[in-house]
């Protein structure tokens, strides 16, 4: 075991220099306009598969962004084991906010900022170690599947597993798209909540009026949106829609003054809702306002608003169903709009949550792997926010077990400004993945 450590240590170098190539890509497929840098990022993906030591390598697409596959045979008896990625990432927001250009990596104080660097071209990297660490002959069968639009939802997802089903079908599922608990301490991560999105528009009135000699008589739109949008939490900031499923959290301590620290919590501002943090976090449901559309700033004139638009995020604990909720959700809206607004809920992204029983041959591996690579024992940790391809995985492949693993940690600020991934946490995954292969021989 001390070897093949040793021997993910020789690789790194190289392999962070295949990890700053893939972050220079600007693979964001939400934008139309670079979805040929997602073709960019995919060619250049599936050439690191090829030259770590994958013979069979192909670039897959069923209507959707580009993904990789690169598959590596099982010795006779060994199971085979599939190593989930994407290569798509998120728009990079503003770029003034960024430290250091978001698609140019820059080390600074141990961490690797850019975008994608954590989330997920990382876990393209640590598969590419683990692999590379066993000389491209691992003790098991390896199949490396690297998506191309898992920050848009994975919409074709469905139609990759069920027209590859055959080459991807694996004993054991390596996700690597999730978090640590620190830079010190691993985590796998057992449950994670489902999403449920949409639009909510009211409308009051089918022209805009001068507001001083309407109002105070009839209703502005924006003032019945804000209204509206009020109602979905109690005054303590818990989520105030009926019919909403809470599922329980693990026993772990998150004391008030990390949950400050890594959230950037202003002076003042307290937390909301109720219950231990963990509950919060990760077992019960959260909404959530993500946009708004109506009159900017800018534009404003003494005008009563007709119409007024938001995008209302939901997050489902595990046990919930996506669909249920949003059910939910959209009678709340129409029940609660003040004097008598029509209201329309236009539904958008649905996606199931899970939870995994981490009990098994294959999560004693993963835990040996984790202890021998990080010198503690990992934390079972749940996930707040939604990867909701996990169970379109649990679906397609019942008898696989599934291992969420990353190498995020609560600095990454993963979908945020000045994401990065902490160079000491990759390591230790990559060693963690490798001691894994050779585990589950």
């Amino acid at each position: 075991m001390s070897d093949l450590v040793e021997r993910v240590r020789e690789v790194l170098p190289a392999v962070r220099r295949d990890l700053e190539n893939l972050v220079r890509i600007e693979s964001v497929w939400a934008d139309p306009s670079r979805r040929n840098q997602v073709h960019r990022s995919a060619q250049a993906t599936a050439e690191l598969l090829s030259q770590a030591g994958f013979h069979d390598v192909q670039i897959v697409s069923e209507g959707g962004a580009p993904a990789v596959i690169a598959r590596h045979p099982a010795p006779p008896g060994a199971p085979t084991v599939l190593l989930y990625a994407h290569h798509d990432v998120q728009p990079e927001g503003d770029r003034a906010q960024w430290t250091s250009p978001p698609f140019e990596p820059t080390e600074r104080d141990g961490r690797l900022y850019g975008r994608g660097s954590a989330d997920d071209k990382a876990g393209i990297a640590t598969h590419l170690a683990a692999f590379r660490a066993h000389a491209g002959q691992p003790p098991v069968g390896v199949t490396v599947f690297v998506e191309g639009e898992e920050e848009s939802g994975s919409p074709s997802l469905g139609r990759l597993l069920a027209g590859h089903r055959e080459v991807l079908a694996a004993d054991v599922i390596v996700i690597a798209d999730s978090d640590n608990w620190s830079t010190e301490v691993p985590a796998l991560t057992v449950s994670l909540r489902g999403l449920a999105d949409c639009v909510v528009e009211v409308a009051t009135l089918d022209h805009g009026l001068h507001s001083g000699l309407w109002g105070g008589v009839v209703p502005d739109a924006l003032s019945v949106l804000v209204r509206l949008l009020a109602s979905l939490h109690d005054d303590d900031g818990n989520v105030a829609v009926a019919g909403l499923h809470e599922s329980t959290a693990a026993a772990v301590d998150y004391p008030a003054e990390r949950v400050r620290a890594e959230s950037g919590l202003l002076d003042g501002v307290s937390e909301i809702g109720s219950g231990s943090v963990p509950q919060r976090l990760w077992a019960k449901p959260a909404i959530t306002v993500i946009g708004i559309d109506t009159t900017s700033i800018a534009a404003a004139s003494n005008t009563l608003v007709p119409r007024a638009r938001a995008k209302v995020s939901m997050r489902i604990a595990p046990g919930g169903d996506a669909a249920a909720h949003f059910d939910a959700l959209r009678t709340h809206l129409e029940q609660h709009a003040p004097w008598g607004a029509q209201v329309t809920v236009i539904p958008g992204d649905l996606g199931q949550p899970y939870a995994i029983d981490a009990c098994g041959p294959a999560y004693d591996a993963a835990r040996a792997a984790f202890r021998q690579a990080w010198g503690t024992e990992a934390v079972e940790m749940g996930m707040g926010g939604s990867i909701p391809f996990i169970a379109e995985f649990a679906a397609a492949f019942p008898q696989a077990a599934i291992l969420v693993t990353g190498v995020e940690d609560p600095a990454t600020q993963a979908h945020s400004v000045n994401e990065s991934v902490d160079l000491g946490v990759l390591e230790r995954a990559a060693i963690t993945e490798a001691l894994l292969l050779a585990n589950l021989a």
